[in-house]
């Protein structure tokens, strides 16, 4: 990669770059002044808090802010001599997916849910590549092998609500390598994947990257990606750049308060102990999920996936069960067999309550008491509803919360326990970052005061900081109501400092399952291992660089 002293003529030029929204005839600063140079085989980051601009400035090069609603009060955005800013649709075509590409931090928003992934991937081909179809196949399968995806050739008919979330971003991550681009802007690329499919994300992207000089300019929350990935680094707060330099020059000595503040932010803290007497709230035995594969011209059934193979567990009152595993391993097709939102085979107990054995009427009582918070937020929360209508909709459903205005604070105190302002209840989804986004999830989930919660990844969209937070919140909240989690991550950081149990999933089956504490000190088989040292190995090497 080029180094700050080799570096040719900037590839992307930013200058002096604002953007304003106008939300209810009123006019709200988002972005301020940025201004960085991008050049060819580079990699820049920028990091920051949720709401800070990162994403705003990613969307604003290809021109994808929701204009008119968005303007730039100044500024100026350059790519290879060409000014994209107020240029014309032709332009901006010939450039967008062709010569910079864009992989979106929420895949499910950007793939078409009623088109096959190879339909989706060969459009691009087809548009900028001009393939025919045998050749567009060939490329397709070449490139869904080369971002990892299993069994690619059995993909290709798969729609994206068959894959699981890190699968469906391996499929925007080839989407957006299709033409070999100049510049890849990737705004959270490796949120959804677990670590192991991580490193080999960011492996590719690197042996790409020296192929084909292509620059990245890289948006994330993950300091440790940061630290190993990119070459410069700009530090973002509040729609402005406070800090910008090699990275190995601001993460060891970093001169604004506030990226001391980011440096130092990580999920802390150790689960409280599970009293001997707490009941079981939710209880499996064999549990069972096989999705069948079909071919031919009568679509007969030729085998199945095995999703979820014969998994029991039991989670007490007060306990969290974390799952891990890599991406398609089961864990969130486990989570909503619990839930009864997936249909299973095998005994599920929920109270001592045989769950198969309920009417639609008892159950539809019991889903008060048994919640989800997605790992996807931006699909889970109806863009035509406003925050309030969307945490309220849980209050209606089962008659809780009172009248208007006692729902409307009720709803308030939601927003504020998982750190946002509660005035902002009126604004609708669209109008907040990603990381904003999943503690509206959370707060949808917790107003209900629920005994069994699923957590999908809730904090694979979070910024470290907010990871830390949100964390101390789950926990005192499990501390004051004796919530039972079923906590589902590829993030192993924060599955230690909250789980008090964690289940190992491979290929839908149980690998390894033990106490938190004796799982991530003594790991007893191969596969853990490898997730525990490409989880924890690059944050300890970095620690001892800096001890000495």
């Amino acid at each position: 990669m080029s180094t700050p002293g080799q570096m040719s003529e900037a590839l992307l030029s930013i200058r002096d770059l604002g953007v304003d929204f106008e939300v209810e005839g009123k006019s709200i600063t988002a972005l301020k002044h940025a201004s960085f140079d991008l050049a060819r085989g580079e990699t820049l980051a920028l990091v920051g808090e949720s709401g800070s601009g990162k994403s705003i400035t990613a969307l604003s090069v290809l021109q994808l802010l929701p204009y008119p609603t968005a303007r730039h009060p100044t500024g100026s955005i350059v790519f290879r001599g060409q000014e994209l800013l107020g240029a014309d649709e032709q332009t901006l075509r010939a450039v967008r997916g062709n010569r910079i590409a864009m992989v979106f931090q929420e895949p499910m928003t950007s793939l078409n849910p009623l088109h096959t992934i190879e339909r989706q991937i060969n459009e691009v081909l087809f548009l900028h590549k001009k393939l025919d179809a045998k050749a567009a196949r060939a490329r397709t399968l070449e490139l869904l092998r080369l971002v990892g995806l299993p069994q690619a050739e059995k993909r290709l008919d798969a729609y994206p609500h068959q894959l699981s979330g890190g699968q469906r971003q391996r499929v925007m991550i080839a989407m957006a390598l299709a033409n070999e681009p100049d510049l890849l802007i990737a705004d959270e690329p490796t949120t959804a994947l677990d670590v192991t499919v991580q490193a080999q994300i960011l492996h590719l992207l690197k042996d790409l990257q020296a192929r084909l000089g292509m620059g990245i300019l890289l948006i994330t929350h993950d300091l440790t990606i940061v630290r190993n990935f990119a070459d410069r680094v700009c530090v973002m707060t509040k729609g402005e750049i406070v800090e910008a330099g090699p990275v190995a020059e601001v993460f060891q000595a970093p001169q604004h308060a506030y990226t001391r503040r980011l440096l130092a932010a990580e999920p802390k803290g150790k689960h409280a102990d599970v009293a001997d007497a707490a009941p079981v709230v939710i209880q499996a035995e064999g549990v069972k999920v096989w999705f069948p594969i079909k071919a031919g011209l009568f679509r007969r059934t030729i085998g199945h996936v095995k999703a979820v193979d014969g998994i029991d567990i039991s989670i007490r009152a007060g306990e969290t069960l974390g799952v891990v595993g890599e991406s398609g391993s089961g864990k969130s097709t486990l989570g909503m067999a619990l839930l009864r939102l997936q249909q299973a085979e095998g005994r599920i107990r929920y109270g001592g309550r045989d769950l198969a054995e309920l009417d639609k009427a008892t159950l539809r009582g019991l889903r008060r008491e048994m919640q989800v918070v997605f790992q996807d937020p931006f699909s889970s929360l109806s863009p035509r509803m406003s925050v309030f209508q969307i945490i309220e909709e849980g209050l209606l459903v089962h008659d809780l919360g009172g009248d208007a205005a006692a729902r409307r604070t009720r709803v308030a105190k939601a927003l504020e326990e998982v750190g946002l302002d509660g005035a902002t209840m009126d604004r609708y989804p669209h109008e907040f970052s990603g990381g904003q986004r999943q503690r509206i999830a959370i707060a949808r989930a917790m107003v209900l005061e629920p005994r069994f919660v699923v957590l999908d990844e809730p904090t694979s969209a979070l910024d470290m900081s907010v990871q830390a937070q949100i964390v101390d919140l789950l926990r005192d909240l499990q501390s004051r109501h004796g919530l039972a989690y079923l906590f589902i991550s590829h993030d192993l950081r924060v599955v230690r400092a909250l789980a008090d149990r964690v289940l190992v999933m491979k290929d839908g089956r149980i690998v390894e399952h033990g106490s938190a504490d004796a799982l991530f000190t003594a790991p007893q088989t191969d596969y853990t291992k490898a997730l525990i040292a490409a989880a924890f190995e690059i944050a300890v090497s970095h620690q001892n660089t800096v001890r000495s």
